[in-house]
């Protein structure tokens, strides 16, 4: 069994930063994929960025040379730095794992981009 708990959410200015963290407990090993996904209103799921394995990252179009994923293996910790941030980066982000056999998630933190 996995836990998997998002803080750093809030409101922001356009142009401002977050990071959010995500704290995972359980069975989760170094090398088990963790993403962060996120989800507006009205909107589907979609995948923001990915930690494949050790030193492997992926990045959605509208998250590259703004948002680093990253992971505190000592902590067990996943972080998402978000710089830049826009209106349209207002969401619910997700922390979610893939730990084989399934996959968890998060409950999600809030997002505000606004004026």
């Amino acid at each position: 069994q996995v836990q998997l708990v998002e803080s750093g959410g809030g409101l922001v200015q356009p142009g401002g930063s977050l990071r959010l963290s995500c704290a995972a407990s359980g069975r989760i090993l170094n090398n088990n994929r963790m993403d962060w996904f996120r989800q507006a209103p009205g909107k589907q799921r979609e995948l923001v960025a990915s930690l494949i394995n050790v030193g492997t990252t992926n990045y959605a179009d509208s998250a590259k040379g703004r948002f680093t994923i990253s992971r505190d293996y000592a902590k067990n910790t996943l972080y998402l730095q978000m710089n830049t941030l826009k209106p349209e980066d207002t969401a619910v982000y997700y922390c979610h794992a893939i730990v084989p056999p399934r996959d968890y998630w998060g409950q999600g933190t809030q997002v505000t981009v606004s004026s």
